[in-house]
């Protein structure tokens, strides 16, 4: 979701002529847009505020803008223990940017701070501009905010409560990124999945983006157990555009955490959601994001998570130790002993790296297709996705970018698949 703030950031201050530039010693104006789910987000802003300074200690200094959701939770506190910093702007707040900007260049000393959850506003700003984002694969923001409450996140303090985009401005968004060239649509959202407006859900959404002659491919995240509805079921059996890939974030094994982290679901009802989408098509596969040692769990708690893994087999399993966030309920909590946690850790990346590595053997010499999106740097390699988002490289002595192809997997690492193009089965092509 940064990616695409950012992204509609640049476009909001090209109406005041400020453009992006690929070399930082001549910029006017520094933005860093920030994410503060996890700890050491702040360290990092004051890292790269070094940084800035060491770039510009002998030249004009730029205006230095905090954006994101660690200005939203610490924006107070970073303008008073870093002079070097202009401003701050809260993730709802963002069309206010060309407005600070313009007061930054006719009062150097001022400081400002934007935070608040306006999030109706920005978009009636952001509809205002069109998105020229012209990459194969976009992110499309449908939805943001949080009203889960889960004890450990910070995302509703930071993101403010639930808010859904209207359809209309959702698929006017969507045509213009088709009409700029994507092919492929990811829409974005902090619970995505809890899209709602006037009785629209995300269902509706990919239906109505199944129609689109141009988009070949669409994909969503983040999902949430709770919000997972019979008829985006439905969609993942009737829409042959939408991947068979699904992020769905269960964080324990246990339902006695799930219930302490606020979940409110089971460990029963997250499997019977996954058996749901395998029964309308059996080619799902999942990933999923995992806390180890959340305050209270015991051996038993996270052997329970391991079997989960196992059970399931996700092809992509993200596990972070537990961290506090401070504001959260979970803050207050009695942390588990470092040394245990990073055992649990250790334990539960080998399994899951265990599973990966037997999924991506199991894909060598088999057929993948791929959505090509970019070249690499070695200018005769290509870089794109298969349709469960593994990036793979081929080489390619032809323009490969925005069409489709198939693969034959020859290698394969942690990150990356490697094949060669499958001429003689003539995949279908599209026009970049």
């Amino acid at each position: 979701m940064n990616e695409y703030d950012s992204n509609r950031i640049l476009e909001l201050t090209k109406k005041i002529n400020f453009f992006s530039t690929s070399d930082v010693n001549e910029a006017d104006c520094y933005v860093l847009n920030t994410c503060h789910i996890r700890e050491k987000a702040t360290e990092k802003v004051y890292h790269h505020i070094g940084r800035i300074k060491k770039k510009f200690k002998d030249k004009k200094k730029p205006i230095v803008i905090i954006a994101g959701c660690v200005a939203q939770a610490e924006g107070e506190v970073l303008l008073k223990k870093e002079k070097y910093i202009d401003a701050v702007i809260g993730p709802q707040s963002y069309h206010e940017i060309n407005n600070i900007i313009l007061e930054k260049n006719k009062a150097k000393n001022l400081k400002v701070n934007k935070t608040e959850f306006d999030v109706i506003r920005k978009f009636d700003e952001l509809n205002l501009i069109k998105n020229r984002e012209n990459k194969v694969s976009s992110f499309l923001t449908i939805q943001e905010g949080c009203d889960k409450f889960c004890k450990f996140c910070v995302v509703p303090y930071t993101r403010g409560p639930e808010h859904s985009r209207s359809f209309s401005e959702v698929i006017n968004e969507a045509d213009q990124l088709i009409e700029n060239g994507t092919k492929e649509i990811i829409l974005l959202g902090q619970n995505v999945n809890a899209y709602n407006y006037k009785g629209k859900k995300i269902s509706d959404l990919i239906y109505e983006l199944n129609k689109k002659t141009k988009l070949e491919r669409i994909r969503y995240t983040t999902s949430h157990p709770n919000d997972f509805s019979d008829d985006l079921v439905e969609a993942h059996r009737d829409c042959k555009k939408l991947m068979p890939i699904l992020h769905l974030p269960i964080q324990s094994g246990s339902s006695y955490i799930l219930k302490k982290m606020n979940r409110n679901h089971t460990r029963e009802e997250y499997f019977k959601i996954l058996d749901k989408l395998l029964k309308v098509n059996s080619s799902m596969k999942f990933s999923s994001d995992f806390i180890i040692a959340y305050p209270g769990e015991t051996q038993d708690d996270f052997e329970k998570t391991i079997s989960l893994i196992k059970k399931v087999k996700f092809i992509n399993s993200y596990s972070y130790i537990y961290s506090e966030r401070p504001g959260t309920p979970a803050a207050k909590l009695k942390k588990i002993n470092e040394d245990v946690a990073k055992e649990r850790l250790v334990k539960f990346q080998i399994i899951a790296n265990e599973i990966k590595k037997n999924y991506r053997q199991g894909l060598v010499n088999s057929f993948v297709k791929v959505l090509f999106e970019n070249k690499s740097k070695d200018k005769n390699s290509y870089f794109g996705r298969d349709e469960y988002f593994n990036s793979v490289m081929v080489k390619s002595s032809s323009n490969l970018c925005g069409l489709i192809k198939n693969v034959k997997v020859k290698d394969w690492t942690h990150n990356t698949l490697y094949g060669e193009l499958n001429d003689a089965s003539k995949p279908k092509e599209f026009a970049a």
